[in-house]
């Protein structure tokens, strides 16, 4: 698990956001237990913060509290799969249209860039890198909104989807089929065309969904 010490301040805000993006990341996987005592050590600081980011958390759906010491990563299903994937596809389709408006020479190179380098990682079989530049590309389109409230939750279900990928990719499953849906995306971001680049993020989510639905069929099976 990848958690960094904390700094000094407001240090359950601090931990929630570390926690947070260790589930968007996919530093855990479904079903993980997250005990509080040792989320503190890690983070460096006393486990009160700890308890209060994970209730946090608990709140939105992204970690489940089944005792006082520690709290557990969703189980794979596949409901929440699809439930997941559904609103994803309504507002990241949003973000994409709305980021026809604003984009820049020098976003769409640095969305190439990205995409390149996910590519790559996919070639390798470097799971890891692979979701580290998918996330890249997908936020630095999605901020091109404008939309700060937008962005925030799309993360929220990032929290959901970061630790399905992270069992997808672990179990060998790291053959991207979409890479044509990020470039056709950002042909529409070029062409500035909203309803294309929707379809472009639509087929992008849609992409790899045959395959993790059944690699959750067979997991809820087993």
């Amino acid at each position: 698990m990848q958690i960094q010490p904390l700094e000094q301040g407001n240090l359950s805000a601090r931990a929630y956001y570390s926690i947070r993006e260790g589930l968007i990341a996919g530093n855990f996987k479904p079903g993980e237990r997250l005990v509080m005592q040792d989320l503190a050590e890690r983070l460096g600081t006393s486990v009160t913060p700890v308890r209060e980011a994970c209730l946090r958390l608990v709140s939105e759906r992204g970690l489940e509290l089944r005792s006082g010491r520690f709290a557990t990563v969703p189980a794979l299903t596949l409901s929440r799969y699809i439930e997941v994937r559904t609103i994803r596809i309504a507002l990241e389709g949003l973000a994409a249209e709305l980021a026809t408006r604003h984009v820049t020479d020098a976003d769409l190179a640095k969305l190439e860039m990205l995409h390149s380098q996910f590519e790559e990682a996919d070639r390798l079989n470097d799971g890891a890198s692979a979701m580290h530049y998918n996330r890249e590309f997908h936020f630095t389109l999605y901020r091109l909104s404008g939309m700060d409230m937008l962005t925030a939750q799309i993360e929220g279900l990032w929290v959901s989807m970061g630790p399905i990928l992270n069992l997808f990719y672990s179990k060998g499953h790291n053959t991207y089929v979409g890479a044509s849906a990020h470039l056709t995306l950002i042909d529409a971001l070029r062409e500035r065309k909203p309803a294309k680049a929707r379809k472009a993020i639509a087929d992008d989510i849609l992409g790899a969904g045959d395959s993790i639905m059944n690699f959750i069929d067979d997991s809820e099976k087993n």
